[in-house]
């Protein structure tokens, strides 16, 4: 009997000794260079020219005639108004209407009350800040937010998803001066 248990005692232990050898190695570290600073931006580069490429595509379906800013933001006024211009500091209180640019709406004002804010101080995607400075009281305008000017690579963890264009339609209802 003693010799059964000597011979199962080193079955196991050469079991266990051929299975410890059989283990997957432990993973290498990495040892490839960074990502370095002309990579991202080379990557950043082909992203924004993605983005802007998507944006035309679009436009152009729609039949819009829109103007580009030098920072990529689209915009058309579609109504005149005859009040106040955006100007930094300035109250600004818009009725509005947000999509992705599939269509699918995100926000708006009807449902979610009128966007107020005071230019120049954030809270709002920098497009729509850019935007009000090129508009008065009383404009219609339909705008374009290409991500970098929106909600960036990760959207506003609600119902804008990260990487996001933005179609805005919006009313310019106030600007108020700053006192």
């Amino acid at each position: 009997m003693k010799s059964g248990i000597q011979t199962f005692s080193t079955l196991l232990t050469i079991v266990l000794l051929v299975l410890a050898g059989c283990k997957h190695p432990a993973p290498k570290e990495n040892t490839g260079k960074p990502f370095s600073e002309e990579d991202l931006v080379r990557v950043n580069k082909y992203l924004v020219e993605k983005d802007h490429k998507a944006i035309r595509r679009f436009i152009e379906r729609q039949g819009w005639k829109m103007q580009q800013t030098a920072t990529g933001l689209w915009y058309e006024i579609i109504e005149q108004g005859h009040g106040p211009s955006g100007c930094k500091g300035c109250l600004a209180v818009l009725s509005y209407r947000l999509s992705l640019l599939d269509g699918t709406p995100c926000y708006n004002s009807d449902r979610d009350g009128p966007k107020e804010f005071i230019i120049g101080q954030g809270g709002v995607e920098s497009g729509l800040e850019e935007a009000i400075l090129l508009l008065h009281q009383g404009d219609s305008a339909r705008l374009i937010l290409p991500p970098y000017l929106a909600h960036g690579l990760t959207g506003d963890q609600n119902k804008i998803p990260g990487r996001a264009s933005l179609v805005y339609e919006i009313r310019v209802l106030r600007i108020i001066p700053a006192k």
